[in-house]
């Protein structure tokens, strides 16, 4: 007689439940050991090293007590800056070379500031080095914008090409009124300031917000006011959470921290308000009985592609939407950073002051206002406003790159199986002396007195304010002449010192920011 043993299904699911636990516990020991190990030995044998790998938290809490003591001592008014904003990047640098290996949790990161390897990396003619995905807070709120965009494909291609229609050429002469209309209606405010301090930054916000929403999206900054609100609170989780390791998906699906909480709440009523935006200019279109005509700015050029009868040319709602939250964003945020800085260093060197202002009423006198062929011959100005994104660049930190197949760059071979998260800081490249000479920290615009190209000792391989190549920043030259057209408007009415009460912090959050703002003393002319 046969015997047949039969299994109990509470073992069954106990035998599975230890397998799958196995299973989970050699997951996370290859993820947070063993790959971490390789990598290391790997970039080890090329003669990369860096600071040692932590299990779970990498070294994103050494940066963030570095960054948090630096921040927390007094700093003297000096440019220079690196070892306040990039404490670990200045140190790490000293110790283990231009380019050396960190760790943001288990994700290994190369931080490259040799110049000719950053411009290899962005110039990326083989594409070969595609970006990388931005961290949840990022991720979360440009989505699949052209900043953020990991594929540079025929969608990016159609994408890229819009914006450049919309912010060079003919489209970014015919947004100087605009500019100069809001620029107008600040200094009108500061009237009331006359012979008093005024804190320029937030005065600058409000003023790139006014300009973007005019030019760009057809309204008012009081029509998009709560967006700009949003966005500021959403900068503001991005700047906290820049160092912070999220939870694994699995976790972070069931619990959420209160910052991931309250960035989906801002998402939802960003993507609201953008879709009311959109909603209008539609009504609006079929009210005049011009369906299809949405208008020359960018948000029209937008919903064109959207409604296009083509369905391969046609762009999604949540892609008309990311575009839409990057540019807010972008288009307020980093002119701002320009001007504030630019204004500091102006009120600092009072000689170059004299000479820009000499400049600008040479140009347009004491009322014209300022026009597309005059700003192209301010020399001087555009001299002090590239040794200021020199000094101040609004982008820090250039967006992570990997490499799509093994490569050579430099010395170095990069194989695609370690997914190295290839990092370029544009701040230590701008402050390095052996590419800017000795005088690297002092303020001198002269440095561009004959160009771009022949401002360092490596030509432009280390000036990156907005990046290089095919990805480079699409807005700026936008950002550059909405600087010239305001600058020029303060330059003609008001000479300026700075304040007593303005404290030195610049600070990384998306950009380089002053973290009190930059107060100066207004002296009508």
């Amino acid at each position: 007689m046969i015997s047949i043993a039969v299994v109990s299904p509470s073992i069954i699911l106990c035998g599975t439940g230890v397998v799958s636990l196995l299973a989970l516990i050699f997951k996370l020991l290859h993820r947070l050991w063993w790959t971490p190990t390789r990598i290391q030995k790997l970039m080890a044998a090329q003669g990369i090293r860096g600071p040692s790998y932590r299990v779970i938290h990498g070294n994103t809490k050494e940066i963030n007590n570095m960054k948090t003591q630096a921040m927390s001592r007094p700093r003297n008014l000096t440019h220079d800056i690196v070892s306040g904003v990039h404490p670990h990047i200045h140190s790490w640098t000293n110790i283990y070379g231009k380019n050396y290996l960190q760790w943001h949790g288990s994700q290994a990161q190369l931080v490259i500031t040799e110049p000719e390897l950053c411009r290899e990396i962005l110039n990326d003619k083989e594409r070969a080095y595609p970006k990388m995905e931005p961290i949840h807070f990022i991720k979360k709120l440009f989505g699949e914008g052209l900043g953020t965009r990991t594929k540079s494909d025929e969608k990016w291609a159609q994408l890229r090409k819009i914006s450049n229609h919309a912010f060079l050429g003919e489209s970014l002469k015919n947004k100087i009124p605009a500019t100069i209309d809001s620029a107008g209606t600040m200094l009108q405010r500061w009237k009331n300031h006359e012979g008093k301090e005024i804190e320029v930054y937030e005065e600058f916000r409000l003023l790139t917000a006014e300009v973007i929403s005019r030019t760009a999206f057809g309204s008012s900054y009081l029509e998009g006011q709560h967006i700009f609100e949003m966005l500021m609170k959403f900068y503001f989780l991005i700047s906290k959470n820049l160092f912070t390791i999220r939870l694994p998906s699995v976790i972070s699906k069931v619990y959420k921290t209160k910052d991931e909480t309250e960035a989906e709440k801002l998402d939802l009523g960003i993507r609201d308000s953008i879709v009311k935006i959109i909603q209008e200019r539609e009504a609006k279109a079929m009210r005049t009985g011009e369906e299809g005509n949405f208008g020359d700015d960018f948000l029209g050029l937008l919903l064109k592609a959207h409604h296009d009868a083509d369905v391969d040319e046609r762009i999604t709602v949540e892609e008309l939407i990311d575009e839409c939250k990057t540019l807010y964003f972008a288009g307020q945020d980093s002119t701002a950073s320009l001007l504030a800085w630019t204004i500091l260093l102006l009120a600092l060197h009072t000689d170059w002051q004299d000479e820009a202002r000499k400049e600008v009423l040479q140009v347009f006198g004491k009322q014209n206002r300022p026009n597309h062929d005059g700003i192209a011959k301010l020399k001087t100005l555009s001299m002090i406003i590239n040794e200021s994104l020199r000094l101040y660049p609004p982008l820090v930190t250039v967006s992570g790159r990997t490499a799509n197949r093994e490569v050579r760059l430099g010395k170095l071979t990069i194989d695609p199986a370690s997914n190295l998260e290839l990092l370029i800081k544009p701040l230590s490249l701008h402050h390095d002396p052996d590419f800017w000479g000795k005088d690297v920290h002092l303020f001198k615009p002269e440095r561009f007195a004959d160009g771009v190209g022949n401002a360092t000792n490596n030509n432009l391989a280390g000036f990156l304010p907005f990046g290089t190549g095919r990805r480079m920043c699409v807005g700026f030259d936008f950002a550059t002449t909405e600087a010239k057209v305001v600058l020029s408007m303060i330059l003609q009415r008001y000479s300026f010192t700075l304040s007593p009460t303005y404290v030195h912090s610049p600070y990384e959050a998306l950009t380089l920011c002053p973290q009190h703002g930059v107060q100066v003393v207004l002296h009508s002319l």
